[in-house]
């Protein structure tokens, strides 16, 4: 298991209940847990060494910061209907995000998550609730897992087209059958409970008006039964 060690940081923020902060700061990094954390000069022997060694002279080193609600696979996207109000964008964008394939998906995955980390970000979690084309939930975690980002993947849905009296086209709504055992699916494939994980899958329907109220509460029920979060968009806009 690879080992880092940061040492003589003007300033280490622990970010701890009590807010502490440490001058000629150090902490050492075994895998992907931080084992200590002190003053550069009482690094003790055992951690003293490591496979990479960083100085952050006249640097602030801080936790990383954490992403609660993304949509990567929109990064391909992000100057398309600009100024535009939630639904118009969403109507503008739903025929080309309807395009897209798996490739895709892990491609603007790819890139926001580099853009997040290049920001100091090193969790984040994304909701992904379409899928054209072949694509996967599995897609953004293969990009999560390349990047070395810490990764809450919600499996997002849609069951509720334009024909329906929903919003999305239905070229980009699935049967709620699909739906529920696809979350099972991305559940027993990838979630990890531990404490420590680096990969955890979310239930996450898209929102109250794109999913029929039998959705949604499958969904909670779904993930009350496997002890997954749910998630969901909800009074997200004044329309």
């Amino acid at each position: 298991m690879s080992t880092m060690l940061v040492k003589n940081a003007r300033l280490l923020m622990t970010m701890n209940d009590g807010g502490e902060t440490i001058a000629d700061g150090a902490l050492f990094v075994r895998g992907n847990v931080v084992e200590w954390v002190g003053k550069t000069a009482v690094i003790p022997p055992q951690y003293q060494t490591a496979d990479r060694v960083i100085d952050a002279t006249d640097k602030v080193v801080l936790p990383g910061l954490v992403n609660t609600h993304h949509h990567l696979y929109q990064t391909l996207t992000r100057a398309m209907a600009p100024n535009s109000s939630l639904f118009p964008w969403l109507q503008t964008l739903y025929p080309i995000w309807a395009r897209m394939d798996g490739e895709a998906v892990y491609v603007s995955a790819l890139v926001g998550m580099a853009e997040l980390i290049l920001s100091g970000c090193t969790t984040a979690s994304d909701h992904l609730y379409l899928f054209p084309n072949g694509a996967k939930l599995d897609d953004e975690i293969r990009a999560a897992q390349e990047i070395g980002l810490r990764f809450h993947a919600s499996r997002g849905s849609m069951s509720l087209g334009e024909s329906d009296g929903g919003l999305p086209p239905d070229s980009v709504v699935e049967s709620e059958e699909a739906i529920l055992q696809d979350c099972r699916r991305v559940i027993e494939t990838f979630h990890d409970p531990n404490p420590l994980a680096m990969t955890r899958v979310v239930v996450a329907p898209c929102s109250p008006f794109s999913v029929t109220p039998d959705l949604m509460r499958e969904s909670a029920r779904l993930a009350r039964a496997y002890g997954v979060t749910l998630h969901t968009h909800l009074a997200e806009t004044k329309d």
